[in-house]
C-alpha cells in the first residue's frame, strides 16, 4: 500500500476522502493517511472483484462484452460477501 502522485491504492487522495466523508456527521472527524491508504486499498480491491465477476457473469451468458446489467446481477453477493 503506497502513495504515488497523490493516489491511494488506484484513487485520488481527493476521493477518497470524499467518500470517506460522505457519513461522517461531524465535519470536524479527521482521517489520518494511513486510514486513508487502507480504505483505498479495500476499495480497490472491492472495484477489481466486481470488475472480475461481473466479466464471469458476462462469460456464462455467453457473451464478450460485460454490461452494466452484469454488474447489477452480481452487485448482491458481492456486497453479502464484503
Amino acid at each position: 500500500m503506497e502513495e504515488r502522485d497523490g493516489r491511494a491504492g488506484g484513487f485520488r487522495k481527493e476521493t477518497v476522502e470524499r467518500l470517506l466523508r460522505l457519513h461522517f456527521r461531524d465535519g470536524r472527524t479527521r482521517v489520518n493517511g494511513d486510514a486513508q491508504l487502507l480504505f483505498a486499498e479495500m476499495l480497490n480491491v472491492f472495484v477489481r472483484e466486481a470488475a472480475a465477476r461481473a466479466a464471469r457473469q458476462a462469460q456464462a451468458e455467453d457473451l464478450e462484452r460485460v454490461d452494466l446489467e452484469h454488474v447489477e446481477k452480481v452487485l448482491p453477493q458481492l456486497l453479502l460477501d464484503f
